[in-house]
């Protein structure tokens, strides 16, 4: 008689389980959300985009910048994408799209397990819920609930060395609510940056404003009229938020679905419906050369409304219809 043993997918089911995450398998899919109503007055969707726009069609023909010199020791190039990893998943219909984080460099008493969110469906949206963990996020208890002195738009808002950094609703500004303080302590306006819905990702959402962390700090992703829709990248200083530098790209806003910053280059996401989506461009803002890449990249429920890089975990972490998820990447050695 042989001894039988179950296969070696189910026995990853039960370790991934008894891990505290369910394995993707037993994920709810799109088809338990909620039905969806659309209130056009209360935030903008796009059309859904069924065909991949070419990527001689979304680079022009020439790239306007001036080459960068960020330290970036220990960085390389976004090589691999994983699987994504469910966390949290929205009960409600304000958390169709959404925003959440971790602080890569925490100031006391928050630490790198403390985990924010924001659910940006409606036209006020005001509330940051405080996590103690990511394991307390899937759960649904919030530790604690911060309403912002002004309401927030879209999902374009980061978490960094205590500061939520977030573009005030209906203004070209970008503003720092500072977690202990609970007050806003910086606010500027973007010169010349659209917003409200000028230049947005290509799902919509009033994504015109998109800020970004990496290993060298924070940036803010837009664009303007002079850079007629082609993204914009600034690099900010976290505590005034005056601009210290500019790259003006060759890579159109509303083409890509999303971007996200990691070891000063810029990556793009071809959509943000397709299930096979792919990092599709990369801008380099020490060389000011953008180039085209596929690097797969799966949407699992077919909504990403937000995507962030988080240098301190080396993971994506983003909101997928209604479901708060990470991504595991893999940088070359530089």
């Amino acid at each position: 008689g042989l001894a039988w043993s179950p296969p070696r997918a189910a026995r990853a089911g039960v370790a991934v389980r008894g891990a505290g995450l369910a394995p993707a398998h037993a994920v709810p899919g799109p088809a338990t959300a909620p039905r969806w109503d659309p209130q056009p007055l209360a935030y903008q969707e796009l059309q859904s985009e069924r065909t991949e726009v070419p990527a001689s069609r979304l680079l022009e023909e020439t790239a306007l910048a001036r080459p960068g010199s960020e330290d970036s020791a220990g960085c390389g190039e976004l090589v691999w994408v994983g699987e994504p990893v469910v966390f949290g998943r929205a009960d409600s219909i304000a958390g169709k799209y959404g925003v959440w984080m971790k602080d890569p460099e925490p100031v006391p008493p928050f630490t790198r397990e403390t985990t924010w969110r924001v659910d940006t469906v409606g036209t006020e949206v005001r509330q940051l819920f405080q996590y103690e963990a990511a394991e307390q996020l899937a759960r649904g208890y919030p530790a604690k609930v911060h309403i912002l002195p002004r309401p927030l738009e879209s999902t374009g808002a980061v978490i960094y060395r205590g500061g939520l950094f977030f573009q005030p609703r209906r203004s070209r500004a970008v503003a720092r609510y500072d977690l202990r303080g609970e007050a806003i302590t910086a606010e500027k306006e973007i010169p010349g940056a659209g917003y409200h819905g000028q230049y947005p990702y290509s799902w919509g959402g009033y994504t015109d404003i998109d800020l970004a962390v990496d290993e060298t700090g924070l940036w803010v992703i837009y664009s303007t009229e002079k850079a007629r829709g082609a993204i914009v990248l600034s690099k900010l200083d976290p505590e005034t938020l005056e601009i210290r530098r500019t790259w003006e790209t060759n890579i159109r806003k509303r083409g890509v679905a999303n971007s996200f910053v990691i070891c000063g280059t810029l990556y793009t996401v071809s959509s943000y419906s397709a299930p096979n989506a792919t990092i599709n461009f990369a801008y380099d803002t020490a060389t000011s050369t953008s180039r085209a890449l596929s690097i797969p990249f799966e949407n699992r429920f077919r909504y990403l409304s937000m995507v962030d890089y988080n240098p301190t975990e080396r993971q994506l972490f983003a909101w997928d219809s209604f479901n708060m998820v990470t991504y595991p990447v893999r940088l070359s050695q530089a």
